[in-house]
């Protein structure tokens, strides 16, 4: 029994490994578009399929990212001027790719402009806190697909957004979670839409790696400057030595991580047109960040008079 088991179990992954194996054919006419280009992740994919043979179209939110770009990749990208929570630019940008494109339709569109800040307990925030990061994480992965979905259509192409493990789990709450719960739930109503017009919806959840997004000193900063903002009976709530004991991270610093744990995986999502994964976690690393997330948040300082 136990042989006729890992038998089967042989085969699957042979079966996979060969399905795998195919790619998609003249990379040079498929056209991916990419937010939030500037670094991270977005920075190394666009890269990445560059030197693959993709046109890449980079959307960038600053000059000096477009720039930097452009001179580090072949004439085969472009980029675009692109901030996710402004109606307008997110139009201009789909008018260019639409002239790009033309007739072969886009390819791929990879929703992955984020930002992580402010982050903290659901008590230190206002609502403004929450609709800030709403607006670039959730709404800003809408309007940019919808934006382009008619091009995804007609390429019978594919939809990658960049959610994160905490789109699964709530360790602390906060506005972060809530927009990814929000982009996985989006993700998975819209792949329902659009199997019947042959477009792939995909997912990726990243770990806690070192990005932009989750820069520790920006972290910090933006932790503090709630703290500071707390009205007193609050931060007695969470004890004197509640910020003292909260610093420190175990994010994956290296590139290697990320584009073995990330940038791999989204690029298999592109350029297999068989490849079944749906959802990626990287377990380790998003064991960590709740690790992280739990221990550095010091629930252990929390007064019991407050509970």
């Amino acid at each position: 029994m136990f042989l006729y088991i890992l038998a089967l179990v042989v085969l699957l992954y042979i079966y996979r490994w060969f399905r795998e194996l195919k790619r998609v054919p003249n990379k040079s006419e498929k056209y991916v578009y990419i937010t939030g280009c500037d670094s991270g992740f977005g920075n190394l994919l666009a890269r990445h399929l560059d030197s693959l043979g993709f046109s890449v179209i980079a959307g960038c939110y600053t000059e000096k990212g477009e720039d930097e770009l452009k001179k580090a990749c072949s004439t085969r990208l472009s980029t675009v001027p692109l901030d996710v929570t402004n109606n307008d630019s997110i139009r201009k940008a789909t008018e260019i790719i639409r002239k790009l494109v033309g007739e072969r339709g886009l390819w791929a569109v990879v929703n992955n402009a984020g930002v992580s800040v402010p982050s903290a307990p659901n008590d230190w925030l206002v609502i403004d806190d929450f609709m800030h990061m709403i607006n670039v994480n959730l709404n800003g992965v809408i309007a940019v697909t919808l934006s382009v979905l008619p091009l995804i259509k007609k390429a019978k192409g594919r939809v990658v957004n960049v959610a994160s493990v905490f789109g699964r789990v709530s360790p602390f709450g906060g506005p972060y979670c809530v927009s990814k719960y929000g982009v996985e739930a989006f993700n998975d109503s819209l792949r329902m839409n659009m199997v019947h017009f042959g477009v792939k919806v995909l997912c990726i959840e990243p770990g806690f790696f070192k990005t932009s997004v989750t820069d520790t000193k920006l972290l910090e900063n933006s932790i503090q400057k709630l703290w500071e903002r707390l009205p007193q009976d609050v931060k007695n709530d969470y004890g004197s030595d509640y910020m003292d004991r909260g610093n420190g991270s175990d994010t994956d610093s290296s590139a290697a991580g990320a584009f073995k744990h990330c940038v791999h995986p989204l690029y298999s999502l592109l350029d297999t047109p068989t490849y079944k994964l749906v959802k990626f976690v990287d377990v380790n690393s998003g064991t960590e960040a709740l690790n992280l997330l739990l221990h550095s948040l010091c629930w252990s300082s929390i007064k019991k008079s407050a509970l």
